[in-house]
């Protein structure tokens, strides 16, 4: 991080409590970009805000939406704030948004996993968690689409046992994030956020701390300027 920003925040810190302070280190203590959650043309927009409450509860920071044919809106009631504290990447100005996405996390070293029934599928238990990975959930009536599957590199289930096919997307997703959250952590793996990428977010949510922190920024570098010229 560049010196500027590491100044920006030693001047942010002075408007937020240190009880505050204390909180958004803790919990970036336990923020990881080692799981990534994907979302493909989830148009149902309660669902996909649910998605993002369980992202934040279980300290998952990345959050990819593919949007072909909807776009996606927060519904705050069911979010309850999350969207503030997670980083959302929107994925729609591309021919093919699928591709274009998962081609990109893969490039950054991501295994992507579809949660869907396949014939080489796996269990939650069974999933390496070793290595970074990201998981692609779907719509609920049509699952994910057939290039997803194909550019999949694993595929995950969940056993049911009951005479309902499927898991509402919300519940799966937060079933996923539950079991392999806490296998990540178990078993010791580096699932933990860099300290560049930590300062950089804490950044972000001194932002979102502070009441009309945009005003604040700006007269900090005005400031800055005075002194410079």
């Amino acid at each position: 991080m560049s010196e500027d920003k590491k100044d920006l925040i030693n001047y942010l810190s002075g408007f937020v409590g240190e009880r505050r302070q204390n909180r958004l280190h803790e919990v970036l203590n336990e923020r990881t970009r080692h799981m990534k959650i994907v979302l493909e043309d989830v148009y149902q927009a309660h669902n996909a805000s649910a998605v993002l409450r369980s992202c934040d509860c279980f300290g998952i920071q990345d959050v990819h939406f593919i949007e072909n044919k909807n776009n996606y809106k927060i519904s705050e009631d069911v979010a309850m704030g999350a969207s503030q504290w997670l980083s959302i990447y929107r994925h729609s100005t591309e021919e093919k948004n699928t591709k274009s996405c998962l081609q990109e996390l893969k490039n950054k070293g991501y295994r992507i996993v579809a949660t869907t029934p396949h014939k080489n599928d796996k269990t939650l238990q069974d999933l390496d968690v070793s290595t970074p990975f990201a998981l692609v959930f779907g719509t609920e009536i049509d699952g994910i689409t057939a290039e997803a599957k194909e550019m999949a590199d694993e595929f995950v289930k969940i056993p049911m046992y009951g005479f309902t096919e499927s898991f509402n997307i919300s519940v799966c997703a937060a079933l996923c994030m539950y079991e392999l959250s806490t296998r990540m952590r178990s078993e010791k793996i580096n699932y933990k956020l860099t300290e560049t990428e930590k300062e950089e977010i804490y950044l972000e949510w001194l932002k979102v701390s502070i009441s009309k922190s945009d005003l604040i920024v700006k007269e900090y570098f005005d400031k800055k300027l005075n002194l410079n010229l």
